[in-house]
């Protein structure tokens, strides 16, 4: 496994990898407050849904720590504030209402412990949310990792790898088992404006990891595609839905559009974790709109005019009659019979 973590736990702060610095400095942050991991991932200093969501259960045990609440119940009002203010950080990307969710579900069970003893069991309920997130990307690796034949060309979008989760990435899993086999392919990785994840960070770790990578810009995909140059495509997600439309990085949707005009598979690797069944289609997703200056500007330079009007969708939706299959850490599957297997 890619040995730069993305987020560590250690003797109650929080240390955040700064991938707004990628590639040029690996700088840590230092969160001793629950605000404080709020912020960082809200400026995109941690990004990528798995990671938001690991970042999100560290922030509640963070915040339990400093509490001095009378009872378990009052411990659980004392908490409310923390669980909005982490869950209202990122709208479009599920993980993080699933991990403060299953924190808040294990201190409603356990209300007859100690307030001492809740906060014991929520440090140790981060941690396993944390490794049990690598675990689950290893899995999504080894279900796709006969999808990489020998001399194969896979392209993939934004940035789905180690630093976007827990350990192994979901999308980059089975390039890095792939490596640790021996075999020999190719990665096309896309820019992804406007605040380019796969230039700075998709490029960076491959190549520290000893991966064939070559970087284009988006919108040099249709051209390789229809010259033949790609054999598929595989990408991350950060909500899966129902129906098994899926949101994930604006332009995704694009490349699916390519890849299916082209004839070539379009793959979503998808962890349990980042799947809501709760809503039945892409059409309900709450997308997120961010500043605009992510995209008049690059890294602070300006770009365009001064009082443009500015789009910054930050997620698209891929329906899922674009997407081949889903892999999940449980097998890979049509996405109309994700909702069956899970």
């Amino acid at each position: 496994m890619p040995m730069l973590q993305s987020i560590r736990w250690d003797n109650g702060a929080v240390y955040i990898l700064d991938q707004r610095l990628l590639p040029e400095k690996i700088e840590y942050i230092k969160c001793t407050h629950y605000e404080e991991i709020a912020q960082a991932i809200e400026n995109l200093s941690i990004r990528g849904a798995p990671a938001i969501g690991i970042a999100a259960a560290y922030a509640v045990a963070v915040a339990s720590i400093g509490l001095k609440s009378s009872s378990a119940k009052k411990f659980l009002s004392d908490l409310n504030p923390v669980f909005q203010r982490v869950i209202n950080t990122r709208p479009t990307a599920v993980n993080i209402k699933w991990a403060v969710d299953r924190i808040k579900n294990l201190i409603e069970k356990n209300a007859s412990l100690s307030v001492s003893e809740l906060k014991d069991l929520i440090i140790n309920e981060a941690l396993k949310i944390h490794e049990e997130d690598i675990q689950t990307n290893k899995r999504i690796g080894e279900n796709a990792l006969h999808l990489f034949k020998e001399g194969c060309t896979v392209i993939t979008y934004c940035n789905a790898g180690a630093l976007a989760t827990g350990g192994y990435g979901t999308a980059t899993a089975p390039m890095y088992l792939a490596k640790e086999n021996g075999i020999k392919f190719k990665v096309i990785a896309c820019e992804t404006r406007p605040v380019l994840q796969g230039a700075r960070i998709t490029a960076f770790e491959l190549m520290k990891a000893g991966i064939d990578v070559t970087l284009i810009c988006d919108n040099t995909a249709g051209a390789l595609l229809r010259k033949g140059m790609i054999d598929f495509a595989i990408v991350g997600t950060d909500r899966t839905v129902r129906n098994g439309d899926v949101a994930n990085k604006i332009g995704t949707y694009s490349l699916a559009v390519l890849c299916r005009e082209n004839n070539v598979p379009f793959y979503v690797a998808a962890p349990s974790s980042s799947i809501d069944l709760s809503i039945p289609s892409g059409d309900m997703i709450p997308i997120e709109q961010r500043a605009p200056e992510e995209v008049t500007t690059i890294k602070g330079v300006r770009v365009a005019p001064e009082g443009i009007k500015v789009i910054n969708l930050a997620f698209d939706v891929t329906p899922a009659d674009y997407i081949t299959a889903i892999i999940t850490e449980k097998g890979i599957f049509k996405p109309d019979q994700l909702r069956f297997n899970l």
